[in-house]
C-alpha cells in the first residue's frame, strides 16, 4: 500500500530557524503557495492521481481560495496544525486550542469534516503521548505524526510498528498511519519525503519501494520550487537538507507516480481490515 500526501505550508515555515518562527517574521517574505500549489494539482490532474493534502489553518485563513481548490478538484483535506508549531514545545491546553483552531478555519471553508492530522515535523514524541488523547477529543480519528527513526525533531524511534496500528490511549483509540522506513541491519533509512525524496537517487528509492508492503509519501509545494528564497542562518546540514535536489523533484515524483500504485489516505483507510491491525499502546 502506497499513499500520497501533501503539506501545504509555505516555502518558509522552516522549524527551529529563529528567523521564521512565528507569524509576525512569516509577513516578511514573498508568498508562492498559490502559484506553487496551483502547479501541483495541474500536475496531479494530469496523471489522474488522488491525494491527501495536510494543511495549516493560517493558509485557509490567509488564503482561503488555496483550501477550496485543493477541494474542488476531489482532493482529501487534513489538518496540518494551525500556526507550524512543533507539538512538544507546546502545553496539551495550547496544543489544543492550535488543533481545534486548524479543524475550524478547514472545515468553515469546505463544509466537510476534518478527520485526520499529522503534526509539523513529526513531532509527537515519546515525551507527548498525550497529544494523542487532544487528536481524539477533537475529533481526530486518524493521525500521521509518528515518525518512526530518531531525528532532528525528535522521532518516535521506539514506535514499535511500522505499518497501519491503532494506537490506544486511556480506553480510547486512534488509527495511526505511521512514516514508513526501509531497514538495512540496524539501520532505518527513511526514503519517501522531504529532502530525504529530493536527496535519493531515484534507483534506490524505488528499489526501497518495491520491498516495502507500505510506504506513506509526504511532500511540500516547496520540494519543488526552484525559484523560491533562502531562509537565512541555517547550519550548512540545514541548507543542503532544504534545497538539495528541488530541481529534479517533479520528474522524479512523476516516474514514481508511474511506476507505483498510490492511494490517498481516506481510500487506505479503506482498505484496512482495522480489526486485525496491531495495537500500541500508550
Amino acid at each position: 500500500m502506497n499513499i500520497l500526501t501533501f503539506d501545504i505550508e509555505e516555502w518558509f515555515h522552516i522549524l527551529d530557524s529563529e528567523h521564521t518562527h512565528a507569524d509576525k517574521q512569516w509577513n516578511n517574505f514573498e508568498s508562492r503557495i498559490e502559484e506553487n500549489l496551483l502547479g501541483l494539482l495541474e500536475f496531479l490532474d494530469r496523471t489522474g492521481q488522488a491525494a491527501t493534502f495536510f494543511c495549516l489553518g493560517w493558509i485557509a485563513r490567509k488564503y482561503p481560495g488555496v483550501i477550496r481548490e485543493i477541494d474542488r478538484m476531489g482532493h482529501e483535506i487534513a489538518a496540518h496544525s494551525d500556526m507550524h508549531q512543533l507539538v512538544y514545545s507546546q502545553s496539551v491546553d495550547g496544543f489544543r486550542t492550535d488543533l481545534e483552531r486548524s479543524i475550524k478555519s478547514l472545515e468553515d471553508i469546505t463544509g466537510k469534516k476534518v478527520t485526520a492530522y499529522r503534526a509539523p515535523g513529526f513531532s509527537i514524541t515519546e515525551q507527548t503521548p498525550w497529544a494523542f488523547d487532544v487528536l481524539m477529543e477533537c475529533g481526530i480519528e486518524i493521525d500521521c505524526s509518528v515518525f518512526t527513526s530518531a531525528r532532528a525533531h525528535g522521532g518516535f524511534a521506539r514506535f514499535p510498528l511500522r505499518s497501519p496500528c491503532r494506537i490506544e490511549r486511556n480506553g480510547s483509540s486512534i488509527k495511526e498511519f505511521p512514516l514508513s522506513h526501509y531497514k538495512i541491519g540496524l539501520l532505518r533509512v527513511v526514503f519517501s519525503g522531504g529532502g530525504y525524496f529530493r536527496i535519493m537517487p531515484y534507483p534506490l528509492i524505488r528499489h526501497m519501494m518495491k520491498r516495502s508492503p507500505y510506504v506513506m509519501v509526504y511532500l511540500h509545494c516547496r520540494d519543488f520550487d526552484y525559484g523560491q528564497g533562502k531562509i537565512d542562518g541555517l547550519p550548512l546540514h540545514r541548507r543542503f537538507k532544504s534545497y538539495v535536489g528541488i530541481r529534479g523533484a517533479l520528474a522524479k515524483l512523476r516516474r514514481l507516480i508511474s511506476e507505483f500504485r498510490f492511494v490517498d489516505l481516506k481510500t487506505a483507510d479503506s482498505l484496512i481490515d482495522w480489526d486485525s491491525a496491531g495495537t500500541v499502546s500508550l
